[in-house]
């Protein structure tokens, strides 16, 4: 692989190095209290973050902004060619930003704290200028995350979502599984947990990676069967609609195993940068599930037996 990969590659497996680890999610989950689950994450990278949250959602939010960190800080090391892949993988926090804003223009409370995403944003300095709906709306229209739409806050994120996905898909071929196992859950949830139809942003999106026979799906036994059959097994073996989680936890797990292996077995290269994101991402994840079976006193986190 060219040369000016070598230093990511090295830094990208330096960083996934550092995460806390599924022993040590499992080991979180199990304590009676969210501070002593967090005192396990002290000597992590999450630790300097972690030591000034207070409460859940504060803990989670420090998870979350550490991993941002993270991709900034990597991003910094990536040759030229390699910047599309980051800001991409950014785009995840692009739309946690645009959804608060969303939703604070629909008159959902006081503006929210927005995650810093420097260089790696998309579109953000504009969307952040909007005072209304229909001015984010109009500015996301002319950006790269194109129509999603007017319907609301949470159709918005949907199309989003599924915007996301697909460019990350169009930036790395590795990635294209874990587009498909979005696109799947986000259509299972609008159609047999929502019971809602999904908006023309969102069919428009979805159509050309699901088909269109799902649409009309009335239980999960007949949203599978109609899937494309490379994408039924994201949902296989679920018996209802309240059992999707399952469903996310092991698509969550299936990416995480790829990106190990995108780590362990590429030459220097975007590769394996992209397996580092993925690491890193669903270490997150992993930490965020145990911080709240902490918090809850449940002794243990399905979530995580889910994804094991």
């Amino acid at each position: 692989m060219k040369a000016d990969w070598v230093a990511a590659s090295v830094r990208a497996r330096s960083m996934a190095q550092r995460r806390a680890g599924a022993g040590t999610s499992r080991a979180m989950a199990t304590q009676p209290t969210l501070d002593s689950a967090v005192a396990l994450l002290r000597e992590s990278s999450y630790g300097q973050r972690l030591a000034g949250a207070r409460g859940l959602a504060a803990a989670e939010r420090a998870v979350q902004e550490t991993v941002l960190w993270q991709l900034r800080v990597l991003a910094g090391w990536l040759p030229a060619s390699g910047t599309a892949l980051a800001r991409t993988a950014a785009g995840i926090y692009e739309i946690e930003n645009i959804a608060a804003l969303a939703h604070h223009l629909a008159g959902g409370g006081p503006t929210p704290e927005f995650y810093a995403l420097g260089a790696l944003a998309t579109a953000w300095p504009r969307l952040r200028t909007a005072g209304s709906a229909e001015e984010l709306a109009a500015i996301l229209r002319a950006s790269a995350w194109g129509d999603v739409g007017t319907a609301g806050p949470g159709p918005m994120r949907d199309a989003l979502t599924v915007a996301w996905a697909r460019r990350l898909a169009a930036t790395a071929a590795a990635a294209r599984p874990w587009c498909g196992a979005a696109c799947v859950l986000v259509a299972a949830r609008i159609v047999l947990v929502d019971g809602a139809a999904p908006s023309a942003q969102v069919l428009h999106l979805l159509r050309p990676v699901l088909g269109s026979s799902w649409e009309s799906a009335s239980d999960i036994q007949g949203f599978t069967a109609a899937l494309p059959h490379s994408q039924q097994g994201v949902v296989l073996g679920v018996a209802s609609p309240k059992d999707l989680w399952r469903a996310e936890a092991r698509a969550y797990a299936a990416a995480e195993n790829d990106g190990f292996r995108l780590l362990r077995g590429s030459m220097p290269g975007p590769d394996v940068v992209l397996g580092a994101i993925a690491v890193l991402a669903l270490d997150a994840w992993r930490v965020r599930a145990a911080l709240a079976a902490a918090a809850a006193g449940a002794g243990s986190s399905e979530v995580l037996d889910a994804a094991a």
